[in-house]
């Protein structure tokens, strides 16, 4: 009897020893999550820059798109016409050649 309790002792203690030497899967696990973490906040945060800058772009590409005031194209003033004689967006966009967005867009703007 005793030597069976003296041997599940030293069993233990080896047992106890050897898991202070053995690498923890957890930590490992934990520490890649919190690389992929890390990385994916980097990249978040470098597409909201990204889009930022797109953004800032594009506001300056439309304010040199934009017609002045006063100063209409042909094709503007053909549109501003038609849609003053009744014509819905449907019917001038066929007479014009145009997208029935882009009317809409266009008469929109104005």
């Amino acid at each position: 009897m005793i030597i069976a309790i003296i041997s599940i002792i030293s069993v233990a203690i080896v047992l106890l020893i050897a898991s202070y030497f053995m690498t923890d899967k957890f930590k490992q696990l934990e520490d890649q999550l919190e690389q992929v973490s890390i990385s994916s906040l980097q990249e978040t945060y470098q597409l909201k820059r990204k889009i930022k800058v797109l953004e800032e772009e594009l506001l300056v590409d439309e304010s040199f798109v934009q017609p002045t005031e006063g100063y209409d194209t042909p094709l503007l003033r053909e549109i501003k016409e038609l849609h003053r004689l009744g014509y819905d967006t449907k019917s001038i966009a066929q007479q014009v050649n145009l997208d029935e967005y882009e009317v809409t867009s266009i008469l929109n703007q104005f």
